[in-house]
């Protein structure tokens, strides 16, 4: 499975990025619970969740700072 690219979190709406930042963190949360009690079988998906998080929150603040800047 390929690193997500930027570009397809530049896609999404405000209300998007804001449902799929929710959506990984729990499903971070998830994969540490299953490495606590050792039924992780997917350990890439760290990386990959990471990622895809710090990319979201990313546009997301790209896009604060735009509406901010537009504002003064």
């Amino acid at each position: 499975m390929a690193l997500p690219q930027v570009s397809e979190a530049r896609e999404k709406s405000d209300e998007q990025i804001a449902e799929r930042i929710l959506e990984v963190k729990k499903e971070l949360f998830q994969l540490r619970f299953e490495k606590g009690t050792r039924r992780l079988e997917t350990p890439h998906q760290f990386k990959h969740l990471k990622h895809e998080l710090a990319q979201l929150m990313t546009v997301e603040r790209e896009r604060q700072l735009k509406a901010a800047a537009s504002a003064e």
